[in-house]
């Protein structure tokens, strides 16, 4: 069994739903409380083991090379300045020379074409796929423990959540075969299934553990919903001929591709830092007090 050591982040996106601030600034590097988005979704990875993170760009994206590339001037500022704690935080967000890789999704095909796009680097290797849109929030990182499920199974592993049923329709829902160690075999998936006929309530929740063999498929796979390259479809042709496992996530799943999504990530990353905790809180309580007037 190899061993999970590539983490691929799809970041080509052009956040139309945030724009005008998005419009120079990508959407990943929007700050969650004092982190950009893709900062916790590297953490997270760094967290469970992983030693090369690899970024699918796009245009006006460089400024994501630029943040976790080495900046001299500033740290000698702070350096200079006395400020060892701070300097001493982004030494430690850095990642090491060599672990970090960047390759372009020249054309907007969807999440399938922008993994494809990750083949020559991640090589003949199962890999990690997190949606930077999705930041988690636990005691242990969603991916860590899809980590040990996968060191169990040796196969392909999703993250899911438990959604209302009522809701199941507007996810990609799989459905539920025995249970395996931390999770249980998923025996298909389907995308959007219409209302009353999900086959469970666990949906698909932006993490993975991928075999290599998906990148043949996904050269093969033919356009589908939206006139994209959907990795779900090249998924399924995978079952065919390999298991594959979910992990039920137990944490919160902030979608920080939406402004609610975005803003409810603020707020729960605010109040979970005790510094922050009673002052947001107490401007929270205030605005539910006295609304704002129309």
């Amino acid at each position: 069994m190899k061993k999970i050591r590539k983490a691929v982040f799809p970041v080509a996106g052009l956040g139309t739903r945030f724009l005008p601030a998005t419009k120079a600034i990508p959407k990943e590097m929007l700050p969650v409380v004092d982190k950009p988005v893709i900062q916790y979704v590297v953490d997270e990875a760094r967290e469970a083991g992983i030693e090369h993170f690899i970024f699918v760009t796009g245009r006006n994206k460089a400024v994501i090379e630029d943040h976790f590339d080495v900046q001299v001037e500033l740290y000698d500022t702070l350096a200079q300045r006395g400020k060892d704690d701070q300097l001493a935080h982004l030494q430690r967000l850095q990642p090491q020379a060599g672990q970090t890789s960047f390759t372009r999704q020249q054309v907007p095909l969807g999440l399938g074409h922008a993994v494809w796009c990750a083949r020559e680097l991640v090589g003949d290797e199962p890999f990690a796929l997190l949606l930077p849109d999705m930041i988690m929030q636990s005691a242990k990182g969603c991916t860590s423990e899809m980590v040990e499920l996968y060191e169990r199974t040796g196969k392909n592993v999703i993250a899911v959540q438990e959604c209302d049923p009522a809701e199941a329709h507007k996810y990609g829902i799989v459905a539920m075969g025995p249970s395996v160690a931390n999770g249980f075999e998923v025996t298909g998936m389907v995308e959007k299934p219409a209302p009353g006929t999900a086959p469970s309530n666990y949906f698909i929740n932006g993490r993975y553990i991928l075999q290599p063999q998906i990148f043949d498929l996904l050269s093969r796979q033919e356009k589908g919903a939206g006139g994209e390259i959907q990795l779900t479809d090249a998924m399924l042709k995978l079952m065919e001929t390999q298991p594959f496992f979910a992990h039920p996530y137990r944490g919160r799943t902030f979608d920080c591709g939406s402004p609610e999504g975005f803003i409810e990530a603020n707020v729960a990353y605010a109040l979970s830092n005790p510094a922050m905790h009673d002052r947001v809180l107490g401007l929270i309580e205030s605005f539910l007090d006295k609304p704002a007037r129309s």
